[in-house]
């Protein structure tokens, strides 16, 4: 055969191979796309696998759930945990992992996922107030990390969940490219943020007051912290409300209100209270380094109320490669308000932190 014939027989292979992927990767999506809808059908809540214990650093107990691809036939036996994906998800102050209940949903049975509640949130222990920071917190992510996901990790955190995956790539670059392969970061910020805004509507105060007065608010009212829950409790159709107005965009439906309003009426005040310092001290703008080595999305609504668009913008500005999600007219509970934009700016990052595993063992 001649040297031509060679060449374009190569060329014919690789074309082969190419098509091939492009026919695995189209069906893959082809079935994870068909699973967007599947939040809708579900009740608020009741998406359930079973219950680990890990063990953070400090012996705080982390309440956290893996949910499973089912494997069977050849691919069972040939496939080796070690190279499988895992994804986990890094949820808000104060909420829970409920609060991903459409990325869950959609997920759910295509790719390995885990399901965390920060420490001294949902079924978590309650933590030593001096480790509610948010240095400790992404300690905690990097031993979820370490006890559930044998393979390479991607990392989707959402406002504080945000922030702690910022804080594993400043205390922990070594594990960027490596180990985490690629980080989501939506409606969240490495500093600068008006602390204030984050106690919606734990705290219903007004926006205006600045940050000395809500600090002396927060520490006054933390000591009759108990009262401020029965209060909480009593003024619902106050609270609902504000977490209308603070959490979401214009016309959010009634129950994705109560949904998250239901999470947050489950904090106690006393841990509000034991992590609202932290917002005021974050500064890692200048330790995003480590994020540029791996695929990175940024994702935002235009409305947020509670972490500004500008914060996104700024993360987007300052970590190089990043993709940056605006989703028009969407609030801080983007997640919840826009899963199918969210979802699907997911599905091309794990698309991408595929495509640099591939070329890490090509």
């Amino acid at each position: 055969m001649s040297i031509r014939g060679k060449l374009l027989g190569a060329a014919a292979g690789a074309a082969g191979i190419a098509v091939a992927g492009s026919a695995v990767r189209v069906a893959h999506r082809h079935r994870i796309i068909a699973g967007r809808g599947a939040g809708e059908d579900t009740p608020f809540g009741s998406l359930r696998s079973a219950p680990l214990s890990v063990v953070a650093d400090d012996g705080t107990d982390l309440y956290v759930e893996v949910d499973e691809v089912p494997v069977r036939g050849k691919r069972a036996a040939s496939r080796s945990s070690d190279d499988q994906l895992t994804v986990v998800f890094v949820h808000g102050y104060a909420l829970n992992m409920d609060c991903w209940h459409y990325q869950r949903a959609a997920y759910r049975g295509q790719v390995r996922s885990v399901f965390y509640d920060q420490r001294s949130h949902g079924r978590s222990a309650r933590s030593p107030e001096d480790n509610c920071t948010i240095e400790q917190l992404g300690d905690d992510l990097l031993r979820v990390i370490e006890a559930t996901a044998p393979g390479p990790v991607v990392v989707v955190g959402h406002s504080m969940g945000g922030m702690a995956t910022i804080s594993l790539a400043q205390h922990h670059p070594q594990l960027f490219g490596d180990k985490v392969v690629g980080v989501a970061l939506i409606s969240t910020t490495a500093g600068g943020l008006d602390s204030g805004r984050v106690l919606f509507p734990m705290l219903p105060l007004p926006l205006g007051l600045g940050g000395r007065v809500i600090g002396r608010a927060v520490s006054t009212l933390d000591r009759g912290h108990k009262v401020i829950d029965f209060l909480r409790s009593r003024g619902r159709d106050v609270a609902e409300v504000v977490t209308d107005d603070l959490a979401f965009g214009k016309d959010a439906p009634r129950d994705h209100v109560e949904f998250v309003l239901d999470m947050l009426d489950r904090t106690p005040f006393a841990v509000v209270a034991d992590f609202w310092p932290a917002f005021a001290s974050l500064d890692s703008f200048d330790h995003l380094g480590a994020l540029a080595r791996v695929p990175t999305s940024v994702i935002s609504g235009t409305d947020d109320k509670i972490v500004r668009l500008s914060h996104s913008r700024k993360l987007h500005a300052r970590i190089h490669g990043s993709s940056l999600l605006e989703c028009e007219g969407a609030g801080h509970m983007v997640i919840i308000e826009r899963p199918d934009e969210v979802d699907a700016e997911l599905d091309d990052l794990l698309d991408a932190a595929a495509q640099q595993i591939a070329g890490r063992t090509a």
